[in-house]
Formats: structure tokens, sequence, C-alpha cells
């Protein structure tokens, strides 16, 4: 069995990632700090985008997999996967927007929020009946 939808949104989520963190090296190189944050605003911001990322997505990924797993239509599993990626990336780049985009991140942390929210009141339905 394959598992296409979840490898693909892993994939973009991990690009994602890869981005955030090399803005986080980037303005630590530029500003010269090692460790911590030095109090510099655009460096708080870059690791709180990378962070959320690795917060939400290997949560919102697994319950993915499992959902997959489970034999849920693919209609709906690529829905939770778009919600999945598209949150996590609109959350990404309203940090990159100055000023910060609050709507982009909104929108960002809801579908976030749903996928997982329908992803695991999903696996709960399959799981007892």
């Amino acid at each position: 069995m394959t598992f296409h939808i979840t490898a693909i949104s892993a994939a973009l989520i991990g690009l994602l990632y890869t981005w955030l963190s090399a803005r986080v090296i980037a303005r630590r190189m530029s500003a010269r700090i090692s460790v911590g944050d030095g109090e510099d605003k655009a460096l708080i911001y870059r690791i709180r985008a990378q962070g959320n990322c690795g917060e939400y997505a290997p949560i919102s990924l697994l319950l993915l997999l499992l959902v997959e797993l489970s034999g849920t239509p693919t209609g709906v599993t690529i829905a939770l996967a778009t919600l999945i990626v598209l949150g996590r990336a609109l959350h990404a780049f309203a940090f990159v927007k100055r000023p910060m985009s609050f709507l982009a991140r909104r929108v960002g942390m809801i579908m976030t929020f749903a996928a997982i929210s329908l992803a695991s009141l999903g696996l709960l339905g399959h799981s007892l009946l």
C-alpha cells in the first residue's frame, strides 16, 4: 500500500520547514547572534515561524497518515492534506510579511486546527464504530 497523499504533504511541509530554518540561520548570521534571540525582533519572528511549523506539522502529518491508512476516501484525504499544507504555508508567510498579516496567520491557524480536529474526529468515529 502506498501513501502518496501523506508523502507529498510531508515533502511540501519539509521544504517549508527547511526554508523557515534557512531564514533563522540567515538572520542569526547577519545579526551575529549564535544562541537565543538577542532581543532581535526579526530573529524572534523567524524563530517563532519555524517553531510553530515544527510544533504543528508532526501531529498534522501523523493524523493524515492514519487517515490515509484507515482507508478514508481519497477526496477527503486530499482535502485534509490541502488544509494542512495551505494552513502551515499561510501561517508561515504571515510571519514574513511586514507588518505581519494577522489575517493570513488567523486563516492558517484555522485551517490547521480544522484539519487536526476533523482528522481526529474521523479517526475516533472510524475506530469506535
